[in-house]
This record gives C-alpha cells, structure tokens and sequence, in this order.
C-alpha cells in the first residue's frame, strides 16, 4: 500500500496521449501518411476532397460556352441572314440608318452592258489573246451569230453613216435580211438585190474594215448609194 501511495504520490501517472511527448511521433506518422499517398496516387486519379473552382475559370467557360453558341447560329444563317445581322449589330452599338449602308448601284453592269463593251463585229486571233470572262461572253455570242448577210440601219443616210450586224438566228429562220429587205425598218420582199459593202468601222480605239454582203430593196438601196 504504501509503495502504491507513493507511487501515485509521486506523480507516477503517465499517459502516452500527451501533447508533450506524443507530439513528434504523431507529426511524423503523419508526414510518412501523406508521403505514401502521394506515391501511390496515379497520375489520372483525382484528389480525394475537390477544390473549388477559380471564379475566372468559370467565367472562361461560359464565355466558351456562349461562342460555341453564337457560332452554330451563325452556320445556321445564309450569307444574307448573316449580312443583316452584322450590320443589324453595328447600327445598335454604333449607331446609324440602313440607308447608310446600301450598296451602290451606279457601276453595276449587267450581261448586256458587257456584251456591248466587249462586242466585236468580227474577231481576229489577237482579239483572243489575254481572255476574260467578259470577252468569253462576247465570243460565246459572237459564234451564235449567222454571217453570211447583214442588218443595216440606213437612218443616218444623208451623213454617209450606216450601221451593220450580223442576223440572229430567229432572223435567219424568218427570212430577214436574205428574202426580206436587209434595212432593219424595211420588211419589202420585191425587187431585191445584192450589195458588197467596205465596211470601215472604229471598233476599240482601231480602225478597221470589212466586206459585207446586203440584200436590200430599190429605196434601201437608193439610201445605201446616196452620195455615189
């Protein structure tokens, strides 16, 4: 009894739970833990307590998000759709009036201004040099063309100027200009008869010339020899 009084009297309780001498034996357990983890965890696996996101993290996505959106709208329009709603956006922001952004219309051309442009009363091999697709179109038109007689315009007689074309096919299949008066504005069928004509003309800034045969009556050909 009295050695288990002063044991106790001594202050020989002990715990192996204190603070004082547990404390490095824990710590270091507890890094040797942490040490293992970290070893054994592949590369693929995730933490196991997951971190909040960042919020600019977020914001990148959704404004990820909200363009991969907008842009299968955009593949979803025409080119017209779309069009109108760039310049649609533009006028909101920065403002203005569609008026402002209508195209002009003073140079368009259409398939006829160009064949006029590019028209040769006859095309020679240089003419065919450096093609483009205007010229195409007047040579494409050009072929369809019959040449074996003309059309003239006579209403400028007195001033010694006429004007002639090949017939259209239409005309080759009426008559006009072969068993019709070759005048544009004359339809007699009586009393024809043929010329061949030197023909000078200004085509493209150069001066050329051209035999053409004509089929016109007494009066167109009166008008045709005027001043000779």
């Amino acid at each position: 009894m009295e050695n288990l009084v002063k044991i106790h009297g001594a202050g020989g309780y002990d715990s192996d739970f204190s603070d004082d001498d547990g404390e490095g034996d824990s710590s270091e357990k507890a890094r040797e833990r942490k040490r293992e983890a970290e070893i054994l965890q592949k590369p693929f696996e995730k933490g196991r307590h997951s971190k909040v996101a960042h919020r600019t993290l977020h914001l990148c996505e959704v404004d990820r998000e909200e363009a991969r959106n907008r842009r299968a709208h955009l593949i979803s329009m025409n080119a017209f759709e779309r069009h109108r709603k760039f310049v649609g956006d533009y006028i909101l922001y920065y403002g203005g009036q569609m008026a402002d952004f209508r195209r002009s219309t003073t140079k368009d051309k259409t398939d006829l201004d160009v064949l006029r442009e590019n028209h040769r009363f006859l095309w020679r091999e240089e003419d065919e040099d450096d093609m483009t697709w205007e010229k195409e179109i007047a040579k494409k038109y050009y072929d369809k063309l019959f040449k074996e007689y003309c059309i003239a315009d006579l209403s400028r007689y007195k001033e010694n100027k006429f004007g002639f074309r090949w017939r259209t096919e239409k005309e080759v299949v009426s008559g006009k200009g072969q068993f019709q008066c070759g005048n544009k504005l004359c339809g007699a069928e009586e009393g024809l008869k043929s010329w061949e004509v030197n023909f000078a003309y200004v085509e493209q800034g150069e001066k050329r010339n051209a035999l053409v045969k004509l089929r016109l009556c007494p009066e167109c050909s009166f008008k045709l020899n005027y001043h000779h």
